[in-house]
């Protein structure tokens, strides 16, 4: 595990003491889960605006139909195999 220095502001300090104290976890430990759940926050940001995006996009949005349009051909098909 590689050692990080930073400098933070007095109240954040004074926050994540407190809050160190009170879940009974190394101030270091809390670091790295608030970071961790921050930094998966982002990625599910980025996901959900990438997602926005391609929704707006009219070639994205005709592939998908015809990618629907062939699903419900298979399973028509499956259907009518099994009766």
């Amino acid at each position: 595990m590689s050692t990080f220095t930073s400098s933070l502001p007095n109240d954040l300090l004074e926050q994540l003491e407190k809050m160190s104290k009170a879940m009974k976890l190394p101030k270091n430990r809390l670091i790295e889960k608030a970071l961790r759940i921050y930094l998966d926050q982002l990625n599910k940001a980025e996901y959900i605006k990438s997602y926005q995006q391609l929704a707006k996009d009219s070639d994205v949005l005709l592939l998908a139909e015809e990618g629907m349009e062939e699903y419900l051909s298979q399973l028509d098909t499956t259907d009518d195999e099994r009766n």
